[in-house]
């Protein structure tokens, strides 16, 4: 495991996680199409990470208001929750284990990592009226407690004037051993990808590429004459 010094977003926190899949997309890495087919959304992510490894550039670098404004509510919730449990969170930029990664908002001790959503309102308020942390999260939660090797993640979810969000979430086991196949499976099959491409980049340049077969012709029914 190694963690790496750097600011999230930053130029040097995308080349760390630069081709590998990472915590907040292991749900994409888990997910199954129809009756258990392939899924469009994995496939997607494995093309876009066999080409951040092919190309050395970040397939989604981009960012928006929305997310901009994310980054500044997650500040508010770092130190609400400080002030709330007087805990005292330790960034974090990037931690790589093997070929997999993740980014914690924050380290808790020697054993815990911080994990912030916001939520809007409504969102929120259903959340803490039905007491129970929201399940879309579990897989970046429990991947990051792979990840990290550590023992338990506090879950927060914020808005601003309303109640916080926390749930102490520990390892899953048997999630994580599951998890951890499935993400060896998929980097097997990403590594496939990018060599299949590698060869076909040599195939190109040389006689060796098998021939397409010709499409079948049309017929321009413009030039045709009436048929009655």
């Amino acid at each position: 495991m190694v963690i790496y010094d750097c600011l999230q977003g930053s130029p040097e926190w995308w080349k760390c996680r630069s081709g590998i899949p990472t915590a907040s997309q292991f749900a994409t890495v888990l997910a199954k199409g129809r009756g258990g087919g392939e899924s469009k959304t994995r496939r997607t992510y494995l093309l876009k990470l066999a080409g951040e490894r092919l190309t050395g550039e970040p397939m989604d670098s981009y960012s928006n208001h929305h997310m901009e404004r994310g980054q500044a509510m997650e500040q508010e919730a770092r130190n609400a929750y400080a002030f709330m449990h007087d805990a005292d969170p330790a960034p974090v930029g990037f931690i790589r284990n093997g070929n997999a990664g993740a980014s914690p908002d924050s380290l808790l001790g020697s054993n815990g990592v911080l994990e912030i959503k916001t939520a809007l309102p409504h969102i929120l308020i259903d959340t803490l009226l039905k007491g129970v942390s929201p399940p879309e999260h579990w897989g970046q939660v429990q991947g990051q407690l792979w990840v990290s090797e550590r023992e338990w993640c506090e879950l927060v979810v914020y808005w601003p004037m309303l109640p916080l969000f926390v749930r102490r979430i520990p390892r899953d086991e048997d999630y994580i051993k599951k998890l951890s196949e499935e993400v060896a499976r998929f980097n097997a099959e990403l590594a496939e990808v990018v060599d299949k491409i590698q060869q076909y980049g040599g195939q190109a340049s040389g006689g060796n590429a098998k021939p397409e077969a010709r499409p079948p012709e049309t017929v321009d029914m413009s030039e045709q004459p009436p048929v009655f």
